[in-house]
């Protein structure tokens, strides 16, 4: 079983622990010690957000070094570059294992603490806290917001499929045409187009990469359920149609391929691509064929050139 990563306040003390010689560091700097500080696997360190753009670890840090600096553990002397204060120490001194958000509330409502009053303002930005059905777990809210997209696009996902399934073969092709020219396939002056319904010698579309059509990619679509999967006969009988006009090709389907048809797909001198039904509606999705924006958010942050 993989080892649970810490929250976002399981960073806290592994941050100031890091920073309690007293060095201003630049966070990229010191994320790689607080992992190192907070004992995380290799396979933590590269455990990605939902949307793959960040690593979650540097996510949590992150978090985790905007609240501490937020109630005056950490400062800033200036831009990314961040130091421990007096309040951190006593975070130190009072938490030297974990801190939790609520204990650092108790004591910003102390007047005698360093720490600063926990005021409305700073509790709305400095808790993103949600926890998971079994309790272990918190998130922030960029992985919230991420998490949220993902679950989104699943459900998205699996109407695609249904969609193209329930759909005649002609459309299917149709679509997958476009796809890949929404992908850039067709370049800025190239075409794509359907082969005639009879007698295509298994292609069912061919996209011009040129005007002249001196580049070609041929498709073969199969508009399959998810029971009838693609075998290597399938691809065999493709890449025979692909000899004497083209050394690759794309072979999508709603279904998905056997082993034997991978393994095939490896060894075949033709360069053949395979997109199952998962990967074809991730393409769709990523590139907006057959689905349209319904909201659109932005997730922003303090423009350190415009304080300097």
């Amino acid at each position: 079983m993989t080892e649970q990563m810490p929250n976002w306040e399981g960073f806290m003390i592994p941050t100031l622990r890091v920073l309690s010689d007293g060095i201003v560091r630049h966070w990229r700097e010191f994320q790689p010690l607080v992992a190192e500080q907070a004992g995380l696997t290799e396979e933590q360190r590269k455990e990605m957000l939902p949307s793959g753009n960040q690593l979650k670890f540097e996510n949590r840090i992150g978090w985790a070094v905007s609240f501490l600096t937020n109630v005056g553990a950490l400062s800033r002397p200036t831009r990314g570059h961040y130091t421990i204060t007096d309040a951190g120490w006593q975070l130190l001194e009072l938490f030297p294992s974990k801190v939790l958000v609520r204990d650092v509330r108790v004591l910003g409502d102390d007047p005698s603490s360093p720490i600063r009053v926990y005021q409305k303002t700073v509790r709305s930005r400095a808790e993103p806290i949600a926890i998971d059905a079994d309790g272990t777990e918190s998130m922030t809210p960029i992985e919230q917001v991420q998490g949220g997209i993902a679950r989104i696009h699943e459900e998205v996902a699996d109407e695609l499929l249904e969609r193209l399934q329930g759909k005649e073969p002609g459309f299917f092709e149709q679509a997958v045409v476009q796809l890949l020219l929404a992908m850039g396939y067709g370049g800025t002056s190239g075409k794509g187009s359907v082969t005639q319904l009879s007698n295509d010698g298994g292609i069912d579309g061919v996209i011009d990469q040129d005007i002249l059509g001196l580049s070609r990619v041929y498709i073969q679509a199969k508009r399959y359920s998810e029971n009838n999967v693609v075998g290597r006969p399938d691809l065999q009988a493709f890449v025979g149609a692909l000899s004497g006009k083209a050394d690759r090709g794309v072979f999508i389907t709603t279904s998905r391929f056997t082993d034997g048809a991978r393994v095939y797909a490896e060894a075949v001198p033709t360069r053949v691509i395979l997109i199952d039904g998962k990967r074809l509606t991730s393409l769709m999705i990523r590139y907006g064929v057959g689905v349209q924006v319904q909201e659109t958010y932005k997730v922003v942050e303090i423009d350190e050139d415009f304080f300097a």
